[in-house]
């Protein structure tokens, strides 16, 4: 009682002393009755890509099974532009109440492009949950000859800068993954940016450009249609919907795997009760045979994290694209 006497006269002062200076005082505080009770109304997944991206096709295919067992409304919502800068800044300057979700896998790409954004990186955002990770395949047209990857790159050495790639645009998974392998294996290629992924494959298949590096969910038709060839595959293992294909690092060369991927971001302020929720949720909807049958046609392989270790992921690949971007000499903005 002591104790609680003596603090008074001093907790009036403070009081006193605001009022007398009209120095306006706020204090963190935390809704604890609404993190419980989310979601209590729609749920906006906000993806800063067109409509059609794999991000976009992912995000989809998991909001409609959320939106059944959590028993509300999530809406996905497109907001292009600006490299998905626009989207991804539009998500961490709102409101950190679990209703306005990101779904996105380029957050390191951007920020290793771009000196300044709109947005903190690593601290603006809650890593939340991944929805699994699709790799890329290198691809060429039949009628260049290459056998294996190792008989481009090796023509690559042998007329070093005759050789070219398409992408779909500057900062895309295409683009980040071909100057991976091109760094890795040691070879000079042109690149060739498109305004989208189907431009890009359209002109490997006419012949005009020499090779890709493409998401199965463009290219994979095209290659049971044997009007592309598979070289290899950027990633650790096989994928499972192409098992003959060897991955690039079988090929011989180290390093050479971008890992595109995408999931769910929170703003960095929301409740940890409201991420955890979003987290079982979402992990409980990537169960479901339906989202898994989807998710296999496009190649898609899971990715199971903790919260920290989905963090220390992002972490991890905000610091290679930044080490990508100074070895390909890639200009920033």
């Amino acid at each position: 009682m002591m104790t609680i006497q003596k603090r008074i006269p001093n907790l009036i002062s403070i009081a006193a002393l605001i009022i007398a200076t009209g120095v306006a005082v706020t204090f963190p505080t935390i809704n604890s009755a609404s993190a419980q009770e989310w979601p209590a109304r729609n749920i906006t997944v906000v993806v800063p890509l067109g409509a059609g991206s794999a991000s976009d096709i992912m995000a989809r295919v998991v909001a409609e099974q959320l939106g059944k067992q959590i028993g509300q409304t999530v809406v996905v919502e497109n907001r292009p532009g600006a490299g998905g800068t626009i989207g991804a800044n539009m998500v961490a300057k709102s409101a950190p109440d679990g209703y306005t979700v990101l779904a996105y896998g380029a957050l390191a790409t951007a920020h290793a492009l771009h000196s300044k954004l709109p947005y903190d990186t690593l601290n603006d955002f809650t890593p939340v949950i991944a929805f699994g990770q699709q790799p890329l395949v290198v691809v060429t047209s039949p009628d260049k000859g290459y056998k294996t990857l190792r008989d481009m790159v090796a023509a690559g050495k042998a007329k070093p800068g005759t050789l070219n790639y398409s992408t779909a645009g500057v900062g895309s998974a295409s683009h980040f993954g071909a100057e991976r392998l091109r760094v890795s294996a040691g070879f000079e290629a042109q690149h060739i940016p498109f305004k989208g992924a189907a431009e890009a494959v359209t002109e490997v298949i006419a012949g005009r450009v020499d090779f890709s590096v493409q998401l199965f969910t463009t290219t994979l038709p095209l290659l049971r249609e044997k009007k592309l060839v598979a070289l290899a595959v950027s990633a650790h293992k096989r994928a499972s919907v192409m098992p003959e294909t060897p991955t690039t690092i079988e090929a011989g060369f180290a390093d050479s795997v971008y890992p595109f991927y995408s999931g769910l971001f929170l703003p960095a302020k929301t409740p940890r009760t409201i991420v955890e929720k979003l987290r079982q949720e979402t992990e409980k909807a990537l169960q479901t045979p339906a989202v898994q049958a989807r998710f296999a046609t496009l190649g898609v392989e899971p990715m199971p994290m903790t919260l920290e270790q989905f963090g220390k992921f992002l972490r991890d690949d905000v610091e290679a694209s930044v080490a990508l971007v100074k070895a390909a000499k890639i200009p920033t903005q």
